[in-house]
């Protein structure tokens, strides 16, 4: 069985691109996940891994949506491995079916976590040059008695979201991040 892994890092990202370009591989089923790849908790690649059987391939668009270190990675495809299924990245242009293919991945799979290293280095060096031009990183604070006046404005329902931004001085997409992490609990 031919099946497809796809993840994104937060809930607000569109997982389209990666079912489209599975399916046109030809993935029976795409076990789909909205998580960091940080993160020890995917429960949908456990699944994936429960589910395989000898002689099955798995298919990623590129290989950074299974993990984002190489001691990861190469865990994750020798699993993969034990169970009797290769590997197929799209992306890079790997399959693990033949002994090339396991020789690539691992080639590659280094040179992501190279430039995963070096992109971390130079965001750190920008922010620190910034810093010394006196300039703060991050996102600004958000005064919290404007966030709880702009949440009580919202349900009440008498206002308009145009109106909450302007009284408040909080974003529309600040307000309605809010709104979701609020829904949720």
């Amino acid at each position: 069985m031919v099946i497809g892994y796809c993840r994104v890092s937060t809930a607000g990202q569109s997982l389209d691109r990666q079912i489209d370009q599975l399916t046109a591989a030809g993935c029976e089923r795409v076990y789909q996940e909205k998580v960091s790849g940080a993160s020890k908790e995917r429960p949908e690649l456990t699944r994936l891994l429960d589910a395989l059987r000898g002689g099955d391939v798995v298919v990623v668009t590129e290989l950074s949506r299974l993990g984002r270190t190489v001691k990861g990675l190469i865990e994750l495809v020798e699993k993969i491995h034990q169970l009797g299924a290769d590997i197929r990245s799209l992306k890079e242009n790997i399959d693990t079916t033949s002994p090339m293919g396991k020789m690539v991945f691992t080639v590659m799979a280094a040179v992501a976590e190279m430039e995963r290293d070096l992109i971390r280095e130079r965001t750190a060096d920008g922010l620190k040059a910034a810093r010394a031009r006196g300039r703060k990183g991050g996102r600004p604070a958000i005064d919290q008695e404007q966030l709880n006046l702009a949440l009580r404005m919202y349900d009440s329902k008498s206002c308009t979201v145009a109106e909450i931004t302007k009284a408040t001085g909080i974003s529309k997409a600040t307000l309605y991040a809010y709104l979701r992490t609020r829904e949720k609990l």
